[in-house]
């Protein structure tokens, strides 16, 4: 007996509002402004549209990383994902390295576990970063702060 896969479906709908200027809108209902820059004709009144794949890279990531630790009882309070990237020189313009630097926060946090959850993420959750990792080299690290009171 073979193997049954769910195709799951995403719609968006990205709409030309002036210049280089676009509202960026999800099946959910939720807008995202994205403009060019300057140089390009933008008028700097949003992000960039690469900007947002970065974006969306490091809020994957970042729910597959909270979600693996709370399910290992580990008592997080706060995670930072930090995103550095560099891009290709000539068009198209991929990410050519992207290391993302997490910030997790809690008392008694395993680091163990903090790097178990973030190969997790990378390797087999996250579908932004395996989509990525197709053009770019991404690089992991971590570090642990205590909660402050």
């Amino acid at each position: 007996m073979g193997v049954i896969l769910e195709i799951v479906r995403v719609k968006a709908r990205i709409k030309w509002i002036e210049d280089v200027s676009f509202l960026g809108e999800s099946e959910t209902g939720h807008t995202v402004v994205m403009d060019g820059a300057p140089d390009a004709g933008g008028r700097n009144i949003g992000m960039r549209p690469m900007e947002v794949l970065l974006i969306g890279m490091g809020g994957c990531s970042s729910f597959d990383v909270v979600t693996i630790l709370k399910k290992a009882r580990q008592p997080i309070t706060d995670c930072v994902a930090e995103i550095e990237a560099e891009r290709a020189d000539t068009i198209p313009k991929v990410f050519t390295r992207i290391h993302v630097h997490y910030v997790v926060t809690g008392d008694s946090l395993n680091p163990a576990q903090v790097e178990r959850a973030i190969k997790l993420s990378a390797e087999k959750y996250c579908s932004a970063t395996v989509m990525l990792e197709k053009t770019a080299q991404i690089t992991h690290d971590f570090e642990i702060r205590a909660t402050t009171v």
